[in-house]
């Protein structure tokens, strides 16, 4: 059921517009980069029981699927999203892929997860979190339905620490990627206006830890990705 609140009803409406061309735009944008980030996660973050892991924010399960294949097929995947149309691509990925019934995506609001507490052995949530409000409900929610021994790993852009790439890629992000985003999507919502907009305001490198330890998490580590355009946040409970 969409949020009733003001702020996610206008971004579970954002996301439902661009549900269809959200694969292609993300592997367009980042020049295919994303793929290798998930990759990078699923590495760093690896499978260490048969226990269930969680997807939240699973769009189009992109991560949900890269653990399904770390784990041979053998670990339940949950992928949990607030909007449908994502999970209606997500299903027809996860048939394409030989994993129609292996992948479980439930339709649920990050803040309020239908989940027992403890259940899963890793929780993660990749460029989603920064779309909870407040997103802290949300990483709230990711500690409490992991077990105890478990990890949650949050992946999200940042900025470049590198000062020689910074000024160009915040050009990019600003100034080029929006207006090509929205060129080819053609979305009332400007989403791709939204998405350094959302970046700007989302904590990152060691303020986004500092939020991952508030949240009950300890020995919190953080993996910048391609010279810190994107970030990896891992806590345990």
């Amino acid at each position: 059921m969409p949020p009733t609140d003001a702020a996610s009803a206008s971004i579970h409406r954002m996301f439902a517009a661009i549900a269809r061309p959200y694969d292609r735009m993300n592997h367009l944008l980042s020049l295919g980069i994303d793929r290798a980030w998930r990759r990078r996660t699923v590495q760093l973050v690896p499978p260490t029981a048969n226990a269930p892991i969680l997807d939240v924010c699973t769009g189009t399960a992109d991560l949900a699927l890269a653990y399904w294949r770390a784990g041979k097929g053998q670990i339940p995947i949950v992928g949990a999203d607030f909007c449908r149309p994502m999970l209606a691509i997500a299903r027809q990925k996860c048939r394409r892929a030989g994993a129609d019934g292996a992948v479980e995506l439930v339709e649920a609001d990050a803040r309020y997860l239908p989940f027992p507490d403890d259940r899963f052995q890793i929780v993660t949530v990749a460029f989603g979190l920064r779309n909870v409000r407040p997103f802290a409900a949300g990483l709230a929610e990711m500690v409490r339905v992991c077990r105890a021994g478990g990890r949650v790993a949050v992946l999200d852009f940042s900025m470049p620490r590198r000062w020689w790439l910074r000024g160009p890629y915040r050009f990019y992000f600003h100034r080029v990627l929006p207006r090509v985003g929205q060129l080819l999507a053609r979305n009332p919502d400007h989403a791709y206006g939204y998405l350094p907009a959302s970046v700007d305001e989302f904590p990152a490198g060691e303020a986004m830890a500092e939020q991952l330890r508030a949240a009950g998490l300890h020995s919190v580590a953080y993996y910048p990705f391609t010279c810190g355009i994107a970030t990896l946040y891992v806590g345990e409970k």
